[in-house]
């Protein structure tokens, strides 16, 4: 077999970015990779393909280095500080040093630490909520941000009074990983950084000092061959931060959409089991995040007649492979009972996300609560999705909490609906009102 056409698509590219799964559904019609023409590397679509190069040791973040190892993440001389807060960050290490650092990262989220924190969750689900049901017209991300950034910011043991100050260094950051950042985007995130770093050695220091029980201070009281530098503390507790919080709100704001689209009901949450189905297929049908990339370490075939040169970039599509209709019973369709259900939305293998426990119980509770005592909320306006195809989410997403006159949403009966062919904005033509 040959390889497909090139694709010349802008990610910049409205139609595309408020409804990538569209698109999605054509380039399924011919299997195989696809040469992204923007982007200037060849992309797997299929869900085999992605999880297997996820999986395949070949391929790795970071590029390869002379010496056979693989080469720290150039950053441009602009972006010192980012650099730094950089250099440390579990996504820009790879070997041993990520298998060490990675160890400590993922003792935080064991199932213990995790079960300790739902009665937590719940709280501050309920006080989000107890906000949003003050007001007859909201943007419900003000809502999505609360949550996250409280629950990640008790773990870490950062103020929460200062969560409006790490969303906004934390949204800054972010932005420059999308490969299609501007020079205004780097110098908001060179900004942000250095802030950024900033604050947490002060707060490293004070932890080394006085040791509380969160995350910061069990990095900081490490001994001996476990001890951490300081700047490793800080890169770990900025990747938590960003990593906990971006792609968490960016999925609470899509599962809203697609459960107020589908009549959900409360039913669909009443058990851990059913909750973390639901939880699962939201993040399969409504991806948040939709690109991943990865450097060949050596020459490799993709299959199709077509070689990855060592040095090389591929793109993975989690959110295409999350559509795939070979691995799928119709994937365009949203289905909170389905039996094939699954999602390379946290990626997979050795730099699978060490957060997801904490993000799939965040989000399943916080819908649990927000329909279980706003099962009238209806949508004000048409989303307005973010022009951040990578990230895929929304700018503003304005609902009634009490619905309107004549809404009937809470019919109090589970139902599947189909999905219509479009499904991320229902109307596009009023996507930006």
């Amino acid at each position: 077999m040959t390889a497909n056409p090139p694709i010349v698509q802008d990610p910049h590219d409205p139609a595309f970015y408020r409804d990538p799964a569209a698109l999605y559904r054509v380039w399924h019609a011919n299997p195989g990779p696809i040469w992204w023409q923007q982007f200037g590397f060849w992309c797997l679509k299929e869900f085999s393909a992605v999880d297997a190069a996820l999986r395949d040791r070949r391929l790795k973040r970071l590029a390869p280095a002379e010496d056979g190892g693989c080469m720290a993440p150039v950053w441009p001389a602009h972006m010192n500080a980012f650099a730094r807060t950089e250099a440390h960050s579990l996504l820009a290490l790879e070997g041993d040093a990520h298998t060490r650092l990675r160890r400590y990262v993922a003792a935080t989220f064991s199932s213990r630490r995790i079960a300790q924190l739902e009665s937590t969750i719940r709280t501050v689900a309920h006080e989000a909520v107890d906000r949003l049901a003050e007001q007859t017209t909201a943007d419900l991300l003000e809502w999505a941000r609360h949550i996250p950034v409280v629950v990640i910011a008790r773990l870490l043991g950062v103020p929460e009074a200062h969560g409006a100050q790490l969303l906004s260094w934390s949204n800054a950051m972010v932005r420059v990983y999308t490969l299609t950042q501007s020079r205004a985007d780097e110098d908001a995130a060179e900004a942000a950084a250095e802030a950024f770093e900033h604050y947490l050695m002060d707060l490293v220091s004070k932890r080394r000092t006085h040791p509380l029980d969160d995350l910061i201070s069990e990095l900081c009281t490490l001994t001996g061959d476990d001890h951490l530098q300081d700047a490793e503390i800080v890169s770990t507790a900025i990747l938590l931060l960003n990593a906990g919080h971006e792609a968490t709100v960016h999925q609470l704001g899509n599962a809203v959409v697609t459960l107020v689209e589908h009549k959900a009901v409360a039913s669909w949450f009443d058990t851990p089991d059913k909750r973390a189905g639901v939880v699962q297929e939201l993040g399969r049908y409504r991806t948040p995040l939709h690109l991943f990339t990865r450097y060949a370490q050596q020459d490799m075939s993709l299959g199709h007649g077509i070689t990855l040169k060592r040095g090389e970039q591929v793109g993975l599509l989690l959110g295409a492979a999350n559509h795939d209709p070979a691995r799928f019973v119709d994937p365009w369709r949203f289905d909170p009972d389905r039996k094939d259900g699954a999602t390379l939305g946290f990626g997979a293998g050795v730099h699978y996300c060490t957060g997801v426990p904490l993000a799939r119980l965040e989000i399943g509770i916080a819908l649990q609560v927000l329909f279980d005592r706003l099962p009238q909320l209806t949508l004000a306006e048409p989303p307005l999705v973010s022009d951040t195809w990578h990230f895929h989410g929304h700018e503003r997403l304005r609902v009634h909490p009490h619905g309107t006159v004549g809404n009937a949403r809470a019919s109090g009966r589970t139902r599947v609906a189909r999905a219509p062919d479009h499904p991320a904005v229902p109307n596009h033509d009023q996507a930006q009102s």
